[in-house]
């Protein structure tokens, strides 16, 4: 049990920036482990998908190409990963914690027995000694996630059974090139081997996809609006002083609960995972739920009332007082100094 695998996410022959930034996490943790970092690439025209994921540090690629493969569905990806996973006996597997991650991790999981912890904000190598003192374990990754509503961060081992297995949602970890020059190996399997006729029970008769008209994630800068609002007309206002400054509109999930923003918006552990160079926090107390999805920004700007709200523990810059009265001096400012 030695190497770090990684479930590549592909949509028409492109792979998933969820799948490359997992790959970023890998090699840095395969390189503190001493192991290999190896992708796995299931669907159909994956002749791009090496030049796509070497520069990333991928030592094995393994591909599975087959037209029956994509678009995905539950079972082949299930039975390929489940035996090749039996055959290569990984120490960790990581998948992004998407719709198909949130489907295909629990299932292969359970296959293997081997426990599955789902939507992480960090991943690590460490230690563990058990209370008694009886066992202690050397290298383990530490799969780290809010719990408890968000209470608390909960950092989870599995000292035993392999492969460890962790869901990591998009944006949280960063997109970076290892080495352009990068070249890995490639093994192509013969999917009849991994598959049978049963696994094809389920057939996709129309597929559908609409994109959203909102770009949260790509964002360089992030106006988000809390509870703190007030109501979704006091809400109008970022509109402007993002407009006025070439940003996007974000919120808290208080203020999407309360109507005053659609949930495409929704910026923390239930919504979306940002971090743009400028992050302007509006009315919002800091709940760990949403600290958890912008506390990589580069700079952080905190609106707010209260003097001791959690956000200011985080924030760049504090601004203490009513958003009604400070956020239309800002776009009045703006507009007065901008070209």
């Amino acid at each position: 049990m030695n190497n770090l695998f990684v479930y590549l996410e592909i949509d028409n022959g492109k792979v998933e920036d969820v799948s490359l930034e997992l790959l970023t996490k890998g090699r840095k943790l395969a390189g503190e482990l001493h192991c290999q970092l190896e992708a796995v690439a299931i669907g159909t025209q994956l002749e791009a998908v090496g030049e796509q994921v070497f520069p990333y540090g991928v030592d094995v690629l393994h591909i599975f190409d087959d037209q029956r493969l994509y678009p995905y569905t539950s079972l082949p990806h299930t039975s390929i990963l489940v035996k090749l996973f039996q055959n290569e006996k990984p120490q960790i597997a990581l998948m992004g914690a998407t719709s198909i991650g949130r489907d295909l991790g629990p299932r292969v999981s359970s296959a293997l027995c081997s426990g599955l912890t789902a939507d992480c904000t960090s991943l690590e190598i460490g230690d563990h000694e058990e209370k008694k003192g009886e066992k202690k374990y050397a290298d383990l990754l530490y799969q780290i996630r809010p719990a408890f509503g968000g209470n608390i961060i909960a950092t989870i081992v599995n000292p035993d059974n392999r492969p460890q297995m962790a869901t990591v949602r998009e944006g949280v970890m960063k997109k970076e090139i290892h080495n352009a020059g990068y070249k890995g190996k490639t093994v192509s399997h013969e999917v009849n081997q991994y598959i049978s006729e049963t696994d094809f029970v389920v057939n996709i008769i129309e597929r559908h996809i609409e994109s959203s008209k909102i770009n949260i994630k790509n964002a360089n800068i992030i106006i988000s609006g809390g509870y703190g609002m007030g109501s979704k007309e006091n809400f109008s206002m970022l509109y402007d002083l993002a407009h006025t400054i070439g940003g996007e509109v974000g919120a808290s999930r208080a203020a999407v609960d309360a109507g005053f923003a659609e949930h495409e918006r929704q910026i923390g552990q239930t919504g979306v995972t940002v971090r743009p160079k400028l992050y302007i926090a509006c009315g919002i107390s800091g709940q760990i739920q949403h600290i958890a999805g912008m506390q990589e920004s580069a700079i952080i700007i905190a609106i707010n009332n209260d003097p001791s709200a959690a956000i200011n523990t985080i924030a760049d810059y504090v601004i203490t007082g009513n958003v009604e009265d400070i956020i239309p001096k800002m776009i009045k400012y703006y507009k007065k100094n901008s070209k």
